[in-house]
């Protein structure tokens, strides 16, 4: 069997198909001593539970029952004064913990009220919920794939030093940090991450004598759910592995004025009888249509669970490569949603490149994704993943008027040259700060709420919870002070 992971090359079968027997004999076949289970919390990081493993018995008792956590302490509105909740681990999230000292198993878990129903606002349950909806009323499955893009900072060489802000796809030695990622990228596959590949990105430059080089680990598609494990995996791996390596690591999504921001695009399909449904005829498909016209609606408050600090928004800015009106196009990355190019030309581009193969017979069309460009390593990766599939299925909702609002917000051209000067005036703007993100969500939170998916307690605690920066005015008011930039970036470093 083909595959990084050694729980599914050992027990011999999908992860999907583990049984609690399947753990319990691997963790006696191999010596391990300690279980971990983790959970996303809030704020959008994973918390650890340790386990050291007594008897069988005992192992038996947490891999069945889960264990008992204090609520409030994960979730800002939860009350302390019913805050008990139960976490249960998923048997098919295991995985080996490459950073304990002794042999360890680590499991995802789920969480579970007083009553032992899912706890309805459990960023987790939430997406479980937006994509059994979506499926539910279309018929189609949600899947989606993440652009993790971060910086690698560490102390600077005066070897081979990189061109600023000239850094994609760079290779050694000019790019320092080619073989850190691709050690991070096969802990992620270990721990059951689907990798698309790596690369080094646009960012790297120099400051206080630390060099600071831009990454991206991308994803393949998979359900919506996965795809949120593996994104929020593979933030704590890298993290991790970077302190071992005595690097620092972030997801900010602005580190300085003038040099690349970092964004955490999200790429999606929608699926029917294991059949992507973006295409039809070798063009974007009314279905995909539908959805992208939904994300068109909910883009104002997508930003509050996709945007969630003040530096968010100073990434947010014209001639970026980051989005600021709402708008799509094919092939454009100055749009808040691409459709990339797909395979579509019908030319064997094997063949033409290797003239000595057979004809190809590949299915191109299952590669066809389309791309939320404004979402950034603050995001909480469920809640975001989840307002997408809300968006989604609020788009095919709409019917003939989702194809419609489709046609009108497409553009074909750099919205920021001047000569599109007009046409830019014509489109709506994302929020610039957190506190328009919370009002935009207040506005627009009937969409989430709709089918009891996202809770009314979690939306009012988001929208306390950005309406607190106060940074209404923020990006104007320190626009060019390099000082008040550089506290505010401090900050918020370690976001997400």
């Amino acid at each position: 069997m083909m595959t990084p992971n050694k729980l599914i090359a050992a027990i011999g079968k999908p992860c999907e198909e583990f049984t609690k027997d399947d753990i319990i004999k691997y963790i006696a076949d191999n010596g391990i001593q300690h279980v971990n289970f983790l959970y996303p919390a809030g704020d959008g990081r994973i918390k650890t539970l340790n386990f050291v493993i007594n008897s069988q018995e005992y192992l038996e008792e947490i891999l069945t029952c889960g264990e008992r956590v204090d609520g409030s302490s994960l979730f800002s509105f939860i009350q302390a004064s019913s805050s008990d909740l139960y976490v249960v681990p998923r048997y098919r999230t295991a995985f080996l913990d490459p950073f304990a000292p002794l042999p360890t198993l680590d499991l995802l878990c789920s969480f579970f009220d007083k009553d032992g129903n899912p706890l309805e606002s459990s960023p987790e349950y939430t997406l479980h919920k937006a994509c059994k909806q979506l499926k539910d009323e279309t018929g189609l499955e949600f899947q989606a794939m993440g652009e993790l893009e971060y910086y690698v900072i560490a102390p600077e060489t005066p070897f081979f030093p990189a061109t600023d802000q000239h850094g994609y796809h760079e290779s050694a030695p000019y790019a320092k940090f080619n073989d850190f990622r691709q050690e991070c990228m096969l802990y992620i596959a270990q721990a059951g991450g689907q990798i698309k590949y790596g690369h080094s990105e646009v960012g790297n430059f120099t400051l206080d004598g630390k060099v600071y080089e831009q990454n991206e680990i991308e994803f393949l598609p998979c359900p919506a759910e996965e795809a949120a494990n593996q994104l929020t995996l593979a933030k704590w791996i890298i993290r991790n592995l970077g302190f071992k390596h005595g690097y620092d690591i972030t997801f900010a999504p602005k580190i300085t004025t003038g040099k690349a921001g970092s964004g955490m695009h999200i790429h999606m399909r929608l699926m029917k009888n294991g059949l992507n449904q973006m295409l039809q005829d070798g063009k974007i498909s009314d279905t995909a249509k539908g959805a992208i016209s939904g994300m068109m609606t909910l883009a104002p408050s997508i930003t509050a669970f996709g945007n969630m600090n003040p530096t968010s928004y100073f990434r947010l800015v014209p001639h970026q490569e980051a989005p600021t009106n709402i708008c799509w196009g094919d092939r454009n990355r100055s749009v808040l949603v691409r459709v990339p190019l797909g395979w579509t030309s019908k030319n064997d581009l094997c063949k033409q490149a290797n003239p000595n193969e057979q004809d190809s017979a590949y299915d191109t069309r299952q590669k066809q994704t389309v791309e939320m460009r404004s979402p950034d390593g603050s995001a909480n990766v469920y809640l975001l993943m989840a307002a997408l599939a809300v968006a989604c299925r609020q788009g095919l909702k709409a019917g003939a008027a989702g194809i419609a609002l489709a046609n009108r917000t497409y553009v074909n051209v750099n919205i920021h040259l001047k000569e599109n000067e007009e046409l830019l005036k014509s489109l709506k703007t994302l929020p610039d700060s957190c506190v328009k993100s919370a009002q935009c969500l207040k506005e627009q939170r009937a969409y989430y709420e709709d089918a009891g998916i996202f809770s009314p307690a979690m939306l009012d605690g988001i929208i306390k919870q950005l309406e607190a920066f106060q940074d209404e005015t923020l990006r104007a008011d320190i626009a060019g002070n390099l000082t008040e930039i550089a506290k505010l970036v401090k900050e918020y470093f370690h976001c997400g």
